[in-house]
C-alpha cells in the first residue's frame, strides 16, 4: 500500500497526514518538489521545509505551547509557540500568521514585528513513531495584545516563561520535555 496517493482511502485511514504534502528541500532550503507529509516523517524521512515561531510578550517572556496529546510526533511535548510546514507557494511569514490564528487565535493586529531571524537543518527520531528531518526557519514576534483563544485539537496547555531564564537555564525546564526543533531554535542568536 502506498501512502503517497491522497485519494487512496487506505492512506487516509493510516493517518490524516497521508492526505497532505510538504515541500522537499536541499540543505540550503531550495525547493526539490512536493512529497507526501506522512512519507516525509516516517522511515528515514525526507528533508522538508518547516518553521517554528517564537512569540514573546512585551516583558520578554516567551509563550510555550504544549502540543496536543494526539499529535503523531511529540504529542504533549512543549514547543516554542507554533511550528508547522508552509504549503506550496506560501512564505514562512504567511504560514506563521495562518498557524498563529488557527492554533491560538492570534491575529495580525496583535503584533506588527513578525520577522524571519534564522534557519537551521536538523534530524531527530521520535520513539518508533517517526522522524523530523527539516530545514526549519525561525520566526519571532512580540504581542502587544496577549489575548489567546487556543484550539484544543492543537494545544494542550500554554505557559509564559521568562525567555532569558529558559535560555540560560534549560536544565530547570527539563521536566517540560521541549520539542527538539524548539531546543535548537532557542539556543540560536536571533536578536
Amino acid at each position: 500500500m502506498s501512502t503517497s496517493d491522497p485519494s487512496d482511502g487506505a492512506a487516509e485511514d493510516l493517518h490524516k497526514n497521508a492526505g497532505q504534502e510538504v515541500i522537499a528541500v536541499d540543505p540550503d532550503d531550495n525547493e526539490q518538489g512536493l512529497v507526501n507529509r506522512l512519507d516525509a516523517h516516517t522511515g528515514e524521512g525526507i528533508r522538508h521545509r518547516a518553521f517554528t515561531s517564537l512569540v514573546f510578550d512585551e516583558d520578554e517572556n516567551i509563550l510555550l505551547a504544549q502540543r496536543a496529546a494526539d499529535k503523531r510526533l511529540w504529542g504533549t511535548w512543549w514547543d516554542g509557540t507554533v511550528a508547522s510546514h508552509p504549503v506550496e507557494g506560501q512564505s514562512q511569514e504567511a504560514a506563521t500568521r495562518e498557524r498563529l490564528e488557527e492554533e491560538l487565535g492570534i491575529t495580525p493586529d496583535q503584533y506588527d514585528n513578525l520577522q524571519l531571524t534564522d534557519r537551521f537543518e536538523y534530524k531527530r527520531y521520535f520513539e518508533n513513531a517517526g522522524i523530523e528531518h527539516e530545514v526549519c526557519a525561525v520566526l519571532k514576534l512580540t504581542l502587544t495584545d496577549t489575548t489567546l483563544d487556543p484550539d484544543p485539537e492543537e494545544v494542550e496547555g500554554l505557559m509564559w516563561v521568562p525567555y532569558e531564564h529558559l535560555h540560560d537555564n534549560p536544565e530547570f525546564y527539563r521536566q517540560l520535555r521541549l520539542c527538539p526543533w524548539f531546543e535548537i531554535a532557542m539556543r540560536r542568536d536571533f536578536d
